[in-house]
């Protein structure tokens, strides 16, 4: 007996609705604007991402959107002082936008300025320094660059 097993499709998430995002947006303190709408579903609309603020105008215009790359730059760090998108930091010309907020690491390829989640067992990081008197960590990140072999 031959039995055919298919991979099931990866499952596409479904779009965030305008009133999901809506509350998303008034819960982290945020007034539901059009361009924080715009850019939000861009953002949230279709699972976690990395993005940087030219990429995401680049994608905000080609929706028939009119927003200028400083509202971008504005509105994403508005949503990562809202804890809605953490800033990664990669070189000094360059910072990328994540909407997974939790504690994780990423691949860089540098080739193709492409950031990748890595797989939250992967990494162990060990010897922190205590931090100073009256502070805390609030997370690590580590980034591993990747070239072709």
């Amino acid at each position: 007996m031959n039995e055919r097993h298919e991979t099931p499709e990866p499952e596409t998430p479904e779009p965030m609705s305008e009133t999901r995002l809506t509350e998303l947006l008034r819960r982290a303190g945020l007034r539901p604007t059009r361009q924080r709408l715009a850019l939000g579903q861009l953002l949230f609309g279709s699972g976690d991402r990395h993005v940087s603020a030219e990429a995401l105008h680049a994608e905000v215009e080609a929706a028939g959107e009119s927003v200028s790359l400083a509202t971008v730059y504005n509105t994403l760090h508005q949503f990562k002082r809202a804890g809605l998108v953490r800033e990664l930091a990669i070189d000094g010309s360059r910072a990328y936008f994540d909407t997974n907020v939790s504690n994780h690491n990423h691949f860089f390829i540098e080739d193709a300025g492409e950031l990748m989640d890595i797989d939250s067992g992967s990494i162990r990081v060990d010897g922190l320094p205590e931090p100073p008197e009256g502070m805390r960590i609030s997370h690590i990140d580590v980034v591993v660059r990747l070239v072709k072999a």
